[in-house]
């Protein structure tokens, strides 16, 4: 019984960006069939329900204050039964779970730091003990943002207690990933272990993924890697340039440390129809350019960052599904090694992952112009003279030309080498394949 650690980083969906603390049994399913039939052979695989499950009133932008939330008796949160009818009579996400599986996909669920407020109010006592739950409630260190949980008091000798008997309900649901939030910001080390510690005690693989990261700092990276399957590194991405572009940084800090089965996350995929209704915005297909979606895309596969697409796949466009669709995707996070920033100067940056034989490379212009570059073959890691380069999304083979013809040399290039353009228009990006 341990931590899962999965070989690649986790690509599924997530119900967030779209549905926010609203969705339905039925919404998660409509989702779940459409991955099953347009994207599980791309390696996308995971359904994900996110905040608010077990509140009847759950709304739109925001969270309610002494939600009337679904507990049983040990004080452990259940689904509302109404917007997830299969739950009634406590069965929880048992046979949600089950109909994700025979899809052939797994069943993600998000939780939060602590103990429910309400159980604590009604007197509830940790499962199997006469420990009442109050008395490992540690008011001090609250969630700042979302008011239905308080949190725990490690001194307390029965305060693991009540992260085992939450995620060994989970577990017996048949849960493959569970999103632990409020977990980061600030650290918080001891529940972190404590979770870490629940999950690795069940006999069933689970994937713990923690959340959110904000500026998460890289001095806890041991800690995290010994305790997490991925974990954010930054705070919710939305669908706006400045979002995607402020995440370069910290992509390329804590993307060297990625490694299998513990994986940075740079969030979720903000892309398709997303705000039906979510905690930001209204109804909308996603504000990003075409150039910005592919540019999203790549950054975050090429960082090996986990992919949870936020938006409602059955009515998302048809183009960005295609890009989905693409077997690259899968294929690198599988078999690169490694991967970071190799470049950045007037406004382009250059980012390399390598593996298995492969190695490949994003450029993706950060400003608000086209720009054009010229490099050097062997800058990108392709040797002074690659064979073919095929661009990822196309398929086509990607044309270099020699760094001296005749007493012309291109500049920045070795003349034994070979050069390669690069245009980009504003925010736009290539990704490049080269084998050998």
């Amino acid at each position: 019984m341990v931590l899962a650690r999965p070989h690649r980083p986790p690509m599924g969906w997530n119900s967030w960006d779209c549905y926010g603390t609203t969705v339905t049994e039925a919404e998660v399913l409509a989702n779940a069939r459409f991955m099953a039939e347009h994207l599980r052979d791309a390696g996308w695989d995971t359904v994900v329900v996110d905040a608010d499950w077990a509140d009847p009133d759950a709304r739109e932008h925001g969270y309610n204050d002494d939600a009337r939330l679904h507990l049983d008796a040990s004080g452990r949160l259940h689904p509302d039964p109404v917007r997830f009818p299969s739950s009634a009579g406590g069965a929880g996400f048992g046979p949600l779970a089950e109909q994700i599986h025979a899809l052939g996909l797994k069943f993600g669920l998000h939780v939060m730091r602590g103990i429910p407020r309400r159980a604590i109010a009604q007197g509830l006592v940790l499962h199997g003990t006469a420990t009442p739950l109050s008395a490992l409630a540690d008011p001090a260190n609250d969630c700042e943002w979302n008011p239905h949980f308080v949190g725990i008091d490690h001194d307390h000798p029965d305060a693991a207690g009540y992260y085992r008997s939450t995620v060994s309900l989970y577990a017996e649901w048949g849960v493959d990933l569970i999103k632990a939030d409020d977990m980061l910001w600030p650290y918080q080390e001891r529940d972190i272990t404590a979770y870490s510690e629940a999950v690795a005690g069940v006999d069933r693989e689970i994937v713990l993924s923690l959340s959110p990261g904000r500026d998460l700092s890289a001095a806890h990276l041991e800690h995290l890697a010994g305790h997490a399957s991925m974990w954010r590194i930054c705070d919710d991405v939305w669908d706006r340039w400045e979002d995607v572009a402020d995440n370069l940084a910290r992509m390329a800090r804590w993307a060297p440390h990625a490694e299998r089965g513990a994986w940075p996350d740079a969030d979720m995929l903000p892309l398709g129809r997303i705000g039906i209704r979510a905690e930001r915005g209204e109804p909308r297909e996603d504000a990003l350019s075409p150039d910005e979606r592919r540019s999203l895309l790549t950054l975050w596969t090429i960082a090996r960052s986990p992919l949870m697409f936020g938006g409602d796949l059955p009515s998302t466009d048809p183009a960005t599904i295609g890009m989905l669709r693409s077997p690259a995707i899968a294929d690198l996070l599988t078999r690169a090694e490694r991967s970071g920033e190799i470049r950045r100067e007037h406004g382009v940056v250059l980012w390399r992952a390598v593996g298995g034989g492969t190695t490949w490379i994003a450029a993706v212009n950060t400003t608000d112009a086209p720009v054009t570059a010229t490099v050097d073959a062997r800058d990108l890691g392709f040797g002074p003279s690659p064979r073919t380069v095929t661009d990822v999304w196309t398929g086509r083979a990607v044309p270099g030309r020699p760094g001296r013809t005749g007493d012309d040399t291109v500049r920045g290039v070795a003349p034994d080498s070979a050069a390669f353009d690069i245009a980009l228009p504003p925010h736009g990006s290539v990704f490049w394949r080269y084998e050998g």
